[in-house]
């Protein structure tokens, strides 16, 4: 069975406000409540939960904790549970979290006592419903040995008491294999991707491969591509894990009182990051590999028109790899193809995700679209495909703006309602189905056709039209 845990051996009570100044002479606003616990020391008690205005802004670890597990009559609200699972992780991992909570259900369930095993029947189903909530919303901490060690001494207890339980565990287990399995899977294709695009990445001595296949001919109309393009950042949304976020934080925090050095983790997140740009490099290289202007004139505006499409579309994602790739040097520098670009339809999308007062406009534009996902029943009206980068640096600020730990020592939740926030809405968009036509043959081309370097295309452009002024001739100078 279960170890005890002398470190959890406290009861838990709430004390409204005017009895807390007979425990502990400190302030608190007259809206705050506090949660005391009975500490190992007989007659001592410390803070562990404060409360105010019904919400939970702040508590120790341990009481943290202890809030999370089960008993027979309380089960804890899923809102608190996956803001809690989402950043206690910069404090402790979750193998040791895991191992906590067991010990905790053990000792209070108190199981060689009178009366146990009613409580344990009660108990089970909600313990089972915790791994349950843990392994969809997280399934990637379960990629640890140590955490399915745990899993497994849960399964058999549960099993040697609820048949019924028996089979809800192995349902959820079942069906967090196929997840990771498909994780696999798809880490196992990036990984060919990314190998494919280190070996083919083109300079200029081999530029002559990129002219075999275009854009434009593989894929004729602009809304098909666009459709293509949300078909990959789709999918690529839908294997990012929420915990990646946190993890990222605590990768460039020297200071935090865990270390992931030792997990295995994910590089979802890297990966879509890494998209983002290779796209942008993608939409210079069609441009760059077209000697004649005529034809680069038709590749810019097809460019132009796919990322109105992906406006449309709500993919904000692609859009602004698209702009980004479209104001490139090597492509905003060539002033006799935009000379002749129909560049009105540019100059709007430009200016809504102008980056100018914190990307202002994009901000009103995604609420917008948050709204219309919230109310749609139409698949193709709920896609919201935010600008990742922006949404990466929002809640990196977030996690540098505020302390995760408060002078008491106790940890900042109203940081983690914040960050769990926006987690959520992140999650509500990564679940959505594509619901346009597949095309393999664009998507494989989109992922894995090479890409011209930086100076390659710098050299391209070159050669496209001269350079124009000394900078310039300075630059194709040492290119050449």
């Amino acid at each position: 069975m279960f170890l005890p845990s002398t470190r959890w051996l406290t009861r838990n009570f709430i004390i409204p406000k005017q009895h807390v100044w007979k425990v502990e002479k400190q302030m608190v606003t007259h809206s705050e409540v506090s949660c005391f616990t009975y500490s190992r020391m007989p007659g001592v008690l410390f803070q562990a939960l404060v409360y105010r205005d019904g919400n939970l802004v702040s508590g120790s670890l341990e009481a943290l904790v202890q809030h999370m597990v089960p008993t027979e009559e309380y089960y804890p609200d899923r809102a608190y549970l996956f803001a809690f699972l989402l950043s206690a992780r910069l404090f402790i991992k979750p193998h040791e979290l895991l191992g906590e909570v067991c010990a905790l259900c053990e000792h209070q369930q108190n199981l060689n006592g009178e009366g146990g095993k009613e409580r344990l029947h009660r108990f089970v189903p909600r313990l089972v419903q915790l791994l349950a909530e843990w392994t969809e919303t997280f399934p990637y901490d379960f990629r640890d040995e140590r955490v399915m060690g745990h899993v497994r001494s849960i399964t058999q207890k549960v099993a040697a008491v609820d048949a019924a339980a028996r089979q809800e565990v192995s349902a959820l287990l079942q069906n967090l294999l196929l997840r990771l399995t498909a994780l696999e899977r798809y880490e196992e294709g990036l990984a060919r991707l990314a190998t494919e695009a280190a070996t083919e990445q083109l300079t200029q001595r081999f530029c002559h491969l990129v002219f075999q296949v275009d854009i434009t001919e593989l894929c004729p109309s602009a809304t098909v591509l666009a459709q293509q393009l949300t078909h990959v950042e789709l999918e690529r949304l839908s294997y990012i894990g929420p915990e990646e976020f946190v993890q990222a934080f605590a990768k460039e925090s020297p200071h935090l009182e865990t270390s992931f050095k030792d997990m295995k983790k994910t590089r979802n997140l890297e990966s879509y990051v890494q998209w983002f740009n290779r796209l942008s490099y993608f939409v210079a290289t069609e441009v760059c590999k077209h000697a004649k202007k005529k034809q680069r004139v038709r590749v810019v505006e097809y460019w132009i028109e796919t990322a109105r499409e992906c406006f449309n579309i709500g993919n904000f994602n692609s859009l602004m790899a698209i702009i980004a790739g479209l104001n490139m040097s090597p492509i905003s520098r060539l002033k006799k193809t935009w000379s002749k670009v129909q560049s009105a339809k540019f100059s709007i999308l430009e200016h809504q995700m102008d980056p100018s007062s914190n990307f202002s406009s994009y901000r009103s534009t995604l609420k917008a679209a948050m709204w219309r996902s919230a109310g749609a029943t139409d698949e193709r009206q709920r896609i919201v495909v935010p600008f990742f980068s922006l949404l990466v640096k929002d809640l990196y600020f977030l996690n540098e703006g505020c302390s995760n730990k408060l002078p008491n020592g106790h940890i900042n939740f109203e940081k983690f309602w914040q960050l769990a926030k926006q987690v959520t809405e992140f999650i509500a968009w990564k679940q959505v189905a594509c619901p346009f036509e597949k095309n393999p043959r664009v998507i494989a081309f989109l992922q894995a056709s090479p890409v011209l370097t930086e100076n390659a295309l710098a050299l391209a452009s070159f050669e496209c039209e001269p350079p124009d002024n000394n900078p310039e001739k300075e630059r194709y100078k040492a290119l050449k």
